[in-house]
């Protein structure tokens, strides 16, 4: 079994979408998770002639046989997702944890007003406003949305359980 973990030291723009992708093909794991902030920044991927641009689904989605997951401490912008779900095809094999933080519509409104989204760069995407939210304890989760629930596992424990069986993740 092998868990092959990719971390960025420099706030972004490293290359670990890239990293990830070609991982993805070369190391075939059969659950590639991603971990983060959520949508505030996004990759691009290519494959032969065509790239992509992904903000929610982990950069590994082009291994068709990988179930793709978003983790635990993500926030999701459900629109977002969606749309790479139905835009890439991976419908049945992505999923998001129950513990997801969910940014809503007061969360982008938050984002994209009053100087500090000047001061500090914002992309506008409300992950900011989210993790604020999440530090108050008041963001609502992935689990409290019935319009999800069919996307929803226990990442950690599909993870454990691919680890088990000696898959590589």
């Amino acid at each position: 079994m092998t868990s092959t973990v990719v971390v960025g030291g420099f706030f972004g723009d490293e290359g670990k979408g890239k990293i990830i992708s070609y991982l993805a093909i070369k190391d075939n794991p059969k659950v590639i998770v991603r971990g983060g902030a959520g949508p505030n920044a996004g990759h691009t991927i290519k494959d032969g002639d065509k790239v992509y641009k992904v903000r929610m689904l982990p950069s590994g989605f082009l291994n068709k046989d990988a179930k793709v997951m978003i983790g635990p401490g993500v926030v999701i912008n459900p629109e977002v997702l969606q749309k790479e779900i139905d835009d890439f095809g991976v419908s049945g094999r992505a999923f998001i944890d129950k513990h997801c933080g969910v940014i809503e519509e007061t969360h982008l409104a938050r984002d994209s007003k009053g100087e500090l989204k000047e001061k500090i760069g914002s992309t506008g995407s409300g992950t900011g406003p989210a993790n604020a939210d999440r530090a108050m304890r008041v963001l609502n989760l992935a689990k409290d949305f019935d319009s999800l629930s069919s996307i929803i596992v226990d990442v950690p424990a599909e993870v454990n359980s691919a680890l088990d069986k000696n898959e590589n993740v």
